[in-house]
């Protein structure tokens, strides 16, 4: 802080300290002067960073409130941030920009607030949104994007976004098109912080492996012989939930709609009682929909500094950023290292041509359906295949809308020969998991 006899400059409007003489000092040493580690195109100058960069923070639960508070203390003026979340009583214990007051608001109006309100000159706009409900325009409008999710269907959908938005001349990737993605991840005392150049570095879909696979339990489990009070919450959610459709046909179950658990906790209950299991809660309920993994806010501090310092550097070329990925873990000690994720040429999501996917003739459509969820390189949710078949586009299978779904459940049970499919045939694939279609190539084997 300035001391007392130091001139201030205040904003009319709401009697807010907007500015004063030495505020950035600490930044400016970064910023307007070269040293042994600098960028080699380094040029000193403070105008971009505290004036013109926009930055966009998707989430504002644990990483998102770290990320807001280090951006803001670090010179951007000009943030937004997406989150389509309310606060909860649970997020108080490491979410520090929200309070008692604020539960059931939500989050990124309460961060946005908080920012704008305790760090005078910096602006937080709010979007209460997905992030698939904002369009291709939105998201061109920002420098750099720093994610602090919990979704890797998010992450991927993000991923997919920011790929459709480059621009390709003559087959070369035009520079100014590529948004930086600077992804942060946190799991109990583990995280990890990335930077990902689209088009040019490895991105998400590229290093799906690296993931941890979802904990599923055996069905034989929760239908007969539940243990836990996860198995009664998950004979809700995977048994009761599709048979007993209690918000209407095809209305799938949203961990975030209050009315959705609230229905799975009480069922539950119920199940839990049959078998005299003890521990069925609301909140284990939610986060076992949700696939909600404890957090730790120092951990949360550390992913969201190092974010932090990759947007920093990027946005100033200062220094070189990290290439590319950075492990931390704090179980036992401090441990962290970094390694360059390399790029794959058959990457689904940033790879240029259609990738090829081989099977007989005689293969049913549920193989292949198999294998686009199966895939440790796919990983697809709930995937939509269609071709063009004698000239005509052709749903072969939706599982997202009830009425075509039944109408193309058929087509499952049929070789790939009896629904007219070609070697070479290409196919379109819709998924949750992008905002594009991907295109693949049928490739018949003998």
């Amino acid at each position: 802080m300035a001391d007392t006899d130091e001139p201030m400059v205040v904003d009319g409007g709401s009697g807010h300290t907007c500015e004063w003489e030495g505020r950035w000092n600490h930044i400016k040493k970064f910023l307007e002067r070269s040293g042994p580690f600098t960028h080699p195109d380094f040029e000193p100058s403070t105008e971009f960073m505290l004036e013109t960069c926009k930055i966009l923070v998707i989430g504002a639960g644990g990483l998102g409130c770290e990320l807001l508070k280090d951006l803001a203390l670090s010179g951007f003026r000009n943030i937004h941030v997406v989150d389509m979340d309310t606060i909860d009583v649970s997020n108080l214990n490491r979410q520090f920009l929200f309070r008692p007051k604020d539960v059931g608001r939500p989050k990124a109006d309460v961060a946005a607030d908080f920012i704008n309100r305790r760090i005078p000159g910096c602006c937080v706009v709010p979007h209460f949104k997905k992030i698939q409900d904002l369009d291709e325009t939105f998201y061109r409008q920002f420098h750099i994007i720093v994610c602090g999710l919990d979704s890797i269907v998010a992450r991927r959908w993000m991923n997919g976004m920011l790929l459709s938005l480059l621009v390709y001349e003559d087959s070369v990737l035009d520079p100014g098109s590529i948004i930086p993605l600077i992804d942060g991840g946190t799991e109990g005392f583990k995280g990890n912080a990335r930077v990902i150049l689209p088009g040019m570095t490895a991105c998400i879909d590229c290093t799906l492996e690296l993931y941890p696979p979802q904990i599923n339990f055996p069905m034989c489990t929760i239908a007969s012989m539940p243990r836990l009070p996860e198995h009664c919450i998950e004979y809700v959610r995977v048994l009761l939930w599709p048979k007993e459709t209690p918000f209407g046909d095809g209305v799938i179950l949203d961990g975030d709609d209050p009315e959705h658990i609230q229905w799975v906790y009480q069922r539950s209950l119920e199940r839990a009682a049959d078998f005299n299991i003890t521990g069925v809660t609301y909140r284990l309920t939610q986060g076992v929909v949700k696939r909600i993994i404890p957090a730790v806010a120092s951990t949360n501090a550390v992913i969201a500094a190092a974010c932090a310092t990759e947007v920093f550097k990027i946005a100033s070329s200062a220094y070189i950023p990290l290439n590319n990925y950075m492990v931390f873990n704090d179980v036992d000690g401090l441990y962290t290292y970094t390694f360059e994720a390399e790029r794959k040429e058959n990457c689904s999501a940033c790879s240029q041509v259609p990738l090829d996917l081989h099977f007989s003739p005689s293969s049913k459509l549920q193989e292949m359906l198999d294998y686009l969820t199966e895939s440790a390189s796919l990983q697809m949710k709930s995937p939509a295949i269609t071709a063009t078949i004698e000239g005509k586009n052709k749903t072969l299978y939706l599982q997202s809308v009830a009425s075509i779904e039944q109408r193309t459940r058929p087509n499952l049970s049929k070789t790939l020969k009896e629904l007219g499919l070609t070697d070479g045939q290409e196919l379109a694939v819709a998924d949750v998991t992008t905002p594009q279609t991907m295109l693949f190539r049928l490739c018949f084997t003998s």
